[in-house]
C-alpha cells in the first residue's frame, strides 16, 4: 500500500510540474493498462482497469458478455465484470506506466506549444540553429521548443552554422506528430522585412511610419515603400537611420541583401516612378483600365530601370501592383509618345540630391549625385551593372 501511495504522489507532482491534468493522465493510463493486461493475461474478452484515485490500488476486470443483443437494432451489450487482478499487478503497471506517461507528457507539451504559438503566425522569432542540412534546418526558440526552417523557405545564398542565432518569420503552426516540430518558419517571406523594420525603426513600431508594400527577391534585393502619418517627418530617412545605422542592422540580418527604401505616393504615376529608383524617369503614363503604367526613361537609364535580368522592373511591379512597360526616350519618340510630362515629377521632389547608394555595411553614400541622376560617379556604374 505504501509503494502505491508513493506512486500516486509522484504522479500528482509530475502532473503539476508539466501542467498536465492529473485525472486525464490517469484515464489514459487506465486505457493503456487495459490493453496490456488483456494481452498478458490472454483474455478472450475486453478488459477494464481502474486506479483508485486515493490509494493508488489497481484493479483489473474482464468484461464478460451477458445474454444476447441485436446489433442491427442498436442494442448495447451488457457485461459482467469479473475480477482478474493478478498478484503482481503493481510491477506490470510500473513497467507500462513509464512509456504511457512519457507519451502523455509529450502530447501535452506539443499541445501547449500549439496553443502558445497558434496566434503568433506572422510574427518574427529569434532562435539558435541546432541542426542544418540539405533536408531541413532546426531552430531552437527556447528550451523544449523547436521550429522547422524548410529548404524552400531559405534564401539560396544563406548557410547556417551550429549555435548561430537567426531571426525568422512564423508562417505555420500545426499540431505536430512524432518528433516533428509544430512551428514552421521562413527566411524568405516578405513579412520578415516588415518585422525587422519594426524592430530597428521605432517610428515603424509606433505606427508613425507605415510600411505600405514590400517586394522581395530573398537573398538578392528588396524594395520597401513607406509613408509618414506625421507631416514633416521623412519616412525614408527614418527607416535608413542616422548614417544608415538602422537599415544596416537589417541588411546584416539578411546577409547583405540589398534594400531600397522608397517613398509611397497615392498618385500611381509618382509611385511607379519612385519604385524604379535608382533609375531616372521622364514620364509615366497610366492606363487605369488595363492597370498598366508606361514608363519613359532617358536612353542612358533604360538598362538601369530594367535592372540585371529584369530585377529592378520586376520588383517595382510587385511593389506597386501595376504592370510596368518601360520604354527609352528614343523608342517613345518613334512611337509618337511625348517624353515630357509638362510638370515637375512628384517622385523627384523627394530626392535630396545625395547619392542613393547604400553600401554593404548599410551606410548611405555621402557624395552628391551626378546631374540628372541618382548616383555619384563612383556608384553609377555599379548601379547600372545591377
Amino acid at each position: 500500500m505504501s509503494s502505491e501511495l508513493n506512486v500516486m504522489d509522484a504522479l500528482r507532482v509530475l502532473a503539476q510540474e508539466k501542467g498536465i491534468d492529473e485525472y486525464d493522465m490517469l484515464d489514459k493510463l487506465e486505457q493503456s493498462l487495459a490493453h496490456t493486461y488483456q494481452r498478458i493475461l490472454d483474455l478472450d474478452n475486453l478488459t477494464r482497469v481502474t486506479i483508485d484515485r486515493e490509494s493508488g490500488r489497481i484493479y483489473v476486470y474482464e468484461l464478460v458478455p451477458v445474454g444476447e443483443w441485436d446489433e442491427e437494432a442498436g442494442e448495447e451489450p451488457e457485461y459482467e465484470e469479473r475480477d482478474v487482478t493478478p498478484a503482481d499487478v503493481s510491477r506490470i503497471a510500473a513497467q507500462n506506466a513509464k512509456s504511457v506517461i512519457t507519451s502523455i507528457i509529450r502530447d501535452a507539451e506539443r499541445e501547449r506549444i500549439f496553443e502558445e504559438y497558434a496566434d503568433r503566425i506572422g510574427e518574427s522569432v529569434t532562435g539558435t540553429v541546432q541542426q542544418s542540412d540539405s533536408r531541413y534546418t532546426l531552430i531552437k526558440l527556447r528550451e523544449g521548443v523547436e521550429a522547422l526552417l524548410p529548404p524552400g523557405e531559405q534564401p539560396n545564398n544563406e548557410r547556417y552554422n551550429h549555435n548561430e542565432r537567426i531571426k525568422a518569420y512564423i508562417i505555420e503552426v500545426r499540431r505536430g506528430q512524432g518528433s516533428e516540430p509544430s512551428i514552421v518558419v521562413s527566411r524568405t517571406h516578405p513579412g520578415l522585412i516588415r518585422r525587422l523594420f519594426e524592430i530597428e525603426v521605432p517610428e515603424v513600431y509606433d505606427g508613425i511610419v507605415e510600411i505600405k508594400s514590400v517586394a522581395r527577391e530573398a537573398g538578392a534585393r528588396s524594395k520597401v515603400a513607406v509613408s509618414s502619418r506625421e507631416s514633416g517627418l521623412d519616412p525614408v530617412g527614418a527607416c535608413v537611420g542616422p548614417k544608415g545605422s538602422r537599415v544596416r542592422m537589417i541588411v546584416g540580418e539578411l546577409r547583405g541583401e540589398r534594400i531600397d527604401v522608397i517613398p509611397w505616393n497615392e498618385e500611381p504615376a509618382a509611385y511607379v516612378a519612385s519604385s524604379l529608383s535608382p533609375a531616372k524617369v521622364d514620364r509615366v503614363l497610366v492606363d487605369a483600365d488595363s492597370h498598366t503604367a508606361t514608363v519613359i526613361v532617358p536612353n542612358d537609364q533604360l538598362s538601369l530601370a530594367i535592372g540585371k535580368e529584369g530585377q529592378n522592373a520586376r520588383l517595382a511591379a510587385k511593389l506597386t501592383g501595376w504592370r510596368i512597360d518601360i520604354k527609352s526616350a528614343a523608342t517613345a519618340a518613334e512611337q509618337g509618345i511625348s517624353t515630357s510630362s509638362g510638370e515637375p515629377k512628384e517622385a523627384g521632389e523627394e530626392f535630396d540630391g545625395r547619392c542613393c547608394a547604400v553600401t554593404s555595411s548599410g551606410i548611405r553614400c555621402r557624395n552628391q549625385a551626378r546631374p540628372g541622376g541618382y548616383y555619384c560617379g563612383l556608384h553609377e556604374k555599379e548601379a547600372a551593372a545591377e
